[in-house]
């Protein structure tokens, strides 16, 4: 794994300000780094040597050097690729997969990216031409940032792996982007295409740019087809369990050592009973409630694996959460970064690389809120106009039990699911946030574009879609790459592959959710190599005990000496946010989701904008 930055620029001091960007990026890349300068472009590289560790530097280049190439990534089915490539007639020098990227690109130009199997994120130059062209994998697996801008002399075009190089460009002004705040503070991630720094841009998954005579153009190169097909559950079945294992297979392929993450739940147990690897990695909390690490323990026994564990507390937690949201670039008030964290530094004491299990719940529909409660099948047997209505007459009335089942029983779903996590209604934001931060897009501008491209589907698959393409890029991926990356370690994902989507896109709605549980056919196909106890066990995410932190003096002291700062007074109503924490300390409510959405915006601003010239230690 690793990680780039460039840009396109006449300017002659590119060097220095290259290695100026490159040093913020050390983490991704500690083993090696390589730079390709000429008058247009400059290219800058950091190298976690996985494949052919000897002769994989970057730049990459073709025989006549008219292309180079930076990457960052895993193509899993290169070595098919380089032999179709090799009957082509191209020269090979290294027997890595960044060198198939170089000489697909000579081969198929722009159509390369239907061929490849993986996760990534490139930038090839051509030199004849003084084109770039770049690309981003299918699920967003790996982070691509750009920005361009008018510098001092000329026009400048920034991209890499994370934001936080191009703070060190001299002609890039840094600025808050004040409409991501708003719709953050719902999402609790980063959704808008806009970053949190004005004018820096994702570039989204499963799309490719090219940049020509100042001019970017962005294309979409690859969707998710959802289409049940008519299909025996045995078949499915069988189905699965082929192309899991074959995606672990390919997923394996290291020249370096190689474990797995795995908790209490299905499908990174899954993962680490098909990968067999030499160790485990799990972490957990102090309190019971909040520690699965016992259950990775009992499986990796059974497997005969070494499990490796560490307990956590808050006081580490509070500790590292400044590093924490400098290493994601963007606030990211999920919960589970922070247990991600300390597994990843645990797990590289160890190895380089791990397999995980982000991906399947959104693939196979493993997700409660993917379900349908047997109160709300019965709710949703009263005729639909009468349950609209309801929902119309209560939506606006305060809280009482069973207010979200009728709105949810009469509404589309379009109407109320934005994803996984839903922190603050939009009205709420609205009310703590000073004039000039909610003025933003609204929950529906950001969701309608997605929902209208599965109108036509059912709410199931909607939901599915909806989380495929804002929830798993702008969350799961999103903190999996920035905390493995944080301690130079590669983290791969084996559900999440072009071809494990071709087989769970075609699974009827009724094996991916029924009556008897979530996932339906993954966790059929998992119990064949695993105990019914994990097979069947309910999804528990990664718990973090933030609400009972909270109501500890020494943590509500801390968050409350934020809330009044005056900084915090520059986007929110101090009052309020205040009272949304006492309220929770005292134990009158349960706003524990609410308080560390803004708590992790404020860490992450006063790291970027106050302390911007503090050092970052691990």
């Amino acid at each position: 794994m690793c990680g780039f930055v460039g840009f396109v620029s006449k300017a002659n001091n590119k060097k220095y300000i290259l290695k100026d960007m490159l040093d913020t990026i050390i983490h991704r890349g500690p083993d090696q780094t390589g730079e390709f300068i000429n008058e247009d472009v400059a290219l800058g590289f950091r190298r976690l040597s996985i494949i052919d560790v000897t002769h994989g530097a970057q730049p990459l280049f073709n025989e006549d050097k008219s292309i180079a190439l930076v990457f960052n990534g895993e193509i899993y089915n290169y070595k098919d690729l380089r032999e179709e490539l090799i009957q082509r007639g191209h020269i090979f020098k290294t027997d890595t997969d960044s060198e198939v990227l170089v000489h697909s690109y000579e081969e198929y130009k722009e159509d390369m990216v239907q061929k490849l199997r993986g996760m990534f994120a490139f930038v090839i130059f051509d030199t004849k031409n003084k084109k770039l062209f770049g690309a981003r994998d299918h699920f967003g697996i790996k982070p691509f940032y750009y920005t361009s801008f008018l510098g001092k002399d000329e026009k400048s075009f920034l991209f890499g792996s994370e934001i936080k190089s191009f703070l060190k460009h001299p002609d890039f002004v840094k600025e808050l982007n004040k409409d991501a705040l708003k719709p953050y503070l719902t999402f609790q991630y980063s959704v808008l295409n806009e970053t949190f720094f004005k004018g820096v841009f994702k570039l989204p998954p499963a799309h490719y740019f090219t940049y020509e005579n100042e001019k970017m153009e962005i294309k979409r190169y690859w969707d998710i087809n959802f289409d049940e097909k008519e299909n025996t559950l045995e078949n499915y079945i069988n189905e699965v369990k082929h192309i899991v294992n074959q995606s672990v297979e390919v997923h394996k392929n290291s020249e370096v050592p190689l474990g797995s993450f795995l908790s209490g739940g299905v499908d990174s147990s899954y993962i680490t009973s098909v990968l067999m690897p030499q160790k485990t990695f799990s972490v957990g909390f102090e309190q019971d409630k909040f520690n699965e690490s016992n259950l990775a323990k009992d499986l990796s026994n059974m497997l005969e694996i070494e499990n490796l564990s560490k307990i956590i507390n808050a006081e580490e937690c509070f500790n590292k959460l400044d590093c924490i949201q400098y290493h994601m670039d963007e606030p990211q008030a999920n919960p589970s970064s922070i247990p991600l964290y300390f597994l990843s530094e645990l797990a590289r004491e160890h190895v380089t690389v791990v397999l995980s299990g982000e991906g399947a719940d959104e693939l196979f529909g493993g997700y409660e809120w993917y379900d349908e409660t047997s109160v709300m099948k019965k709710y949703k047997k009263v005729p639909k106009p009468l349950r609209k209505l309801l929902a119309k007459l209560v939506k606006n009335k305060p809280y009482f039990k069973g207010k979200m089942l009728m709105i949810k029983g009469g509404s589309d779903v379009e109407d109320y699911f934005i994803g996984q996590a839903f922190v603050f209604e939009e009205d709420e934001a609205k009310d703590i946030l000073n004039k000039e931060y909610s003025q933003s897009p609204s929950i529906k501008d950001i969701t309608k574009p997605i929902y209208e491209k599965v109108k036509d589907k059912d709410d199931l698959t909607k939901k599915q879609y909806l989380d495929l393409n804002l929830w798993l890029p702008g969350d799961i991926l999103l903190k999996a790459d920035k905390m493995s990356m944080a301690h130079s370690l590669e983290l791969r994902v084996p559900f999440l592959d072009k071809e494990v989507m071709k087989v769970a896109q075609d699974i009827p709605r009724d094996y991916r959710v029924n009556d008897e549980n979530t996932k339906y056919v993954l966790r059929k196909a998992a119990n064949e190599v695993l105990p019914d106890e994990w097979a069947k066990r309910e999804k528990k995410g990664f718990p973090v005990p933030i609400r009972e932190w909270l109501k500890e003096e020494k943590y509500h002291r801390i968050v409350k000496e934020s809330f009044e700062s005056d900084y915090a007074r520059e986007f929110f109503d101090t009052t309020k946010i205040v009272k949304l924490l006492d309220n929770h300390y005292n134990g009158n409510e349960n706003n524990a989701r609410k308080i560390w959405v803004i708590y992790i915006f404020l860490v992450w601003y006063k790291r970027f904008f106050i302390d911007e010239d503090k050092s970052i230690a691990l």
